[in-house]
Protein backbone atom coordinates (compact mmCIF):
# COMPACT_ATOMS: atom_id res chain seq x y z
CA UNK A 1 0.00 0.00 0.00
CA UNK A 2 1.15 3.84 -0.84
CA UNK A 3 0.63 6.81 1.20
CA UNK A 4 -1.61 8.89 -1.58
CA UNK A 5 -3.01 12.11 -0.79
CA UNK A 6 -6.43 12.06 -0.39
CA UNK A 7 -8.80 14.83 -3.08
CA UNK A 8 -9.50 17.86 -2.06
CA UNK A 9 -6.96 17.97 0.42
CA UNK A 10 -8.10 21.06 3.13
CA UNK A 11 -5.25 23.31 4.26
CA UNK A 12 -3.77 22.33 7.86
CA UNK A 13 -5.12 24.22 10.67
CA UNK A 14 -1.65 25.76 11.69
CA UNK A 15 1.14 26.17 9.62
CA UNK A 16 4.51 24.05 10.81
CA UNK A 17 5.56 27.54 12.79
CA UNK A 18 2.90 27.80 14.75
CA UNK A 19 3.23 24.30 16.01
CA UNK A 20 6.60 24.33 16.66
CA UNK A 21 5.34 27.52 18.95
CA UNK A 22 2.18 25.55 20.25
CA UNK A 23 4.86 22.51 20.77
CA UNK A 24 7.14 24.69 22.00
CA UNK A 25 4.93 26.10 24.82
CA UNK A 26 3.06 22.65 25.78
CA UNK A 27 6.61 21.27 26.62
CA UNK A 28 7.99 23.90 27.95
CA UNK A 29 10.89 23.78 25.54
CA UNK A 30 13.65 26.65 26.34
CA UNK A 31 14.29 26.96 22.26
CA UNK A 32 11.95 26.81 19.31
CA UNK A 33 15.08 24.21 17.91
CA UNK A 34 14.34 21.97 20.80
CA UNK A 35 10.87 21.86 20.07
CA UNK A 36 11.65 20.80 16.25
CA UNK A 37 14.33 18.26 17.61
CA UNK A 38 11.03 17.12 20.04
CA UNK A 39 8.28 17.51 16.51
CA UNK A 40 10.97 15.42 14.35
CA UNK A 41 11.83 12.86 17.09
CA UNK A 42 8.08 12.06 18.22
CA UNK A 43 6.50 12.48 14.49
CA UNK A 44 9.57 10.03 12.88
CA UNK A 45 8.62 7.24 15.70
CA UNK A 46 4.93 7.27 15.17
CA UNK A 47 5.46 7.19 11.65
CA UNK A 48 7.59 3.95 12.47
CA UNK A 49 4.13 2.82 14.43
CA UNK A 50 0.98 4.21 12.24
CA UNK A 51 0.26 2.56 9.14
CA UNK A 52 -3.06 2.69 6.46
CA UNK A 53 -5.52 5.05 5.85
CA UNK A 54 -4.71 6.52 9.73
CA UNK A 55 -1.18 7.14 8.93
CA UNK A 56 -2.52 9.03 5.34
CA UNK A 57 -5.46 11.19 6.86
CA UNK A 58 -2.77 12.12 9.91
CA UNK A 59 -0.23 13.39 7.49
CA UNK A 60 -3.17 15.22 5.81
CA UNK A 61 -4.05 16.83 8.57
CA UNK A 62 0.00 17.98 9.77
CA UNK A 63 1.93 20.81 8.55
CA UNK A 64 3.96 19.79 5.13
CA UNK A 65 7.02 19.83 6.99
CA UNK A 66 5.22 17.45 9.99
CA UNK A 67 3.78 15.31 7.20
CA UNK A 68 6.94 14.63 5.39
CA UNK A 69 8.98 13.81 8.63
CA UNK A 70 5.97 11.56 9.74
CA UNK A 71 5.31 9.58 6.22
CA UNK A 72 9.39 9.33 5.50
CA UNK A 73 9.32 6.58 7.95
CA UNK A 74 9.02 2.96 6.94
CA UNK A 75 6.88 1.37 9.29
CA UNK A 76 7.79 -1.78 11.40
CA UNK A 77 7.13 -5.22 11.59
CA UNK A 78 7.12 -4.70 15.38
CA UNK A 79 4.07 -2.83 16.46
CA UNK A 80 5.21 -1.04 19.90
CA UNK A 81 2.74 -0.42 22.70
CA UNK A 82 2.46 2.93 24.15
CA UNK A 83 5.11 2.14 27.02
CA UNK A 84 7.77 0.39 24.21
CA UNK A 85 7.03 3.58 21.93
CA UNK A 86 8.38 5.48 24.74
CA UNK A 87 11.34 3.12 25.33
CA UNK A 88 11.96 2.90 21.42
CA UNK A 89 11.97 6.83 21.32
CA UNK A 90 14.68 7.01 23.96
CA UNK A 91 16.90 4.34 22.45
CA UNK A 92 16.62 6.30 19.07
CA UNK A 93 17.36 9.75 20.79
CA UNK A 94 19.71 9.03 23.15
CA UNK A 95 17.74 10.13 26.39
CA UNK A 96 15.88 8.76 28.79
CA UNK A 97 12.44 7.86 28.83
CA UNK A 98 11.20 10.24 31.16
CA UNK A 99 12.70 13.04 28.58
CA UNK A 100 11.37 10.76 25.58
CA UNK A 101 8.06 10.47 27.54
CA UNK A 102 7.59 13.83 28.21
CA UNK A 103 8.24 14.91 24.42
CA UNK A 104 5.57 12.24 23.18
CA UNK A 105 3.72 14.31 25.44
CA UNK A 106 4.30 17.65 24.11
CA UNK A 107 4.08 16.80 20.28
CA UNK A 108 1.08 14.30 20.23
CA UNK A 109 -1.07 16.95 21.93
CA UNK A 110 -0.83 18.90 19.73
CA UNK A 111 -0.86 16.39 16.94
CA UNK A 112 -4.59 15.26 18.64
CA UNK A 113 -5.84 18.71 18.31
CA UNK A 114 -4.74 19.10 14.57
CA UNK A 115 -6.48 15.77 13.73
CA UNK A 116 -9.39 16.09 15.46
CA UNK A 117 -11.75 13.43 17.75
CA UNK A 118 -12.85 11.09 14.50
CA UNK A 119 -9.29 10.50 12.72
CA UNK A 120 -7.70 10.55 16.71
CA UNK A 121 -10.09 7.71 17.47
CA UNK A 122 -10.06 5.61 14.34
CA UNK A 123 -5.70 6.22 14.47
CA UNK A 124 -5.73 4.78 18.30
CA UNK A 125 -7.85 1.91 17.10
CA UNK A 126 -4.96 1.28 14.78
CA UNK A 127 -2.21 1.55 17.30
CA UNK A 128 -2.04 -0.73 20.30
CA UNK A 129 -2.85 -0.45 24.12
CA UNK A 130 -1.30 2.63 25.64
CA UNK A 131 -1.19 5.00 22.71
CA UNK A 132 -4.68 7.35 24.42
CA UNK A 133 -2.32 8.88 27.11
CA UNK A 134 0.31 9.61 24.69
CA UNK A 135 -2.13 11.82 23.04
CA UNK A 136 -3.43 13.00 26.15
CA UNK A 137 -6.38 11.06 26.15
CA UNK A 138 -8.28 8.59 28.49
CA UNK A 139 -7.33 5.25 27.40
CA UNK A 140 -9.87 3.55 25.47
CA UNK A 141 -11.04 -0.11 26.44
CA UNK A 142 -11.47 -2.34 23.67
CA UNK A 143 -14.44 -4.96 23.46
CA UNK A 144 -13.33 -8.38 24.72
CA UNK A 145 -14.79 -11.30 22.85
CA UNK A 146 -16.57 -13.75 25.21
CA UNK A 147 -15.83 -16.68 25.05
CA UNK A 148 -17.76 -19.45 23.26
Amino acid sequence: MYDQPRPNRAAPAMTFDQMLERVRYEGAYPTRERAAEAVRDVLAALGRQLTGDERVDLAQCLPVEAALTLTAQIPDTEHLTGWGFVKDLAEHTNTTPATARWDTGAVLGVVARLAGPDLLTRTLRRLPDGYALLFGQTELRRPETAAA
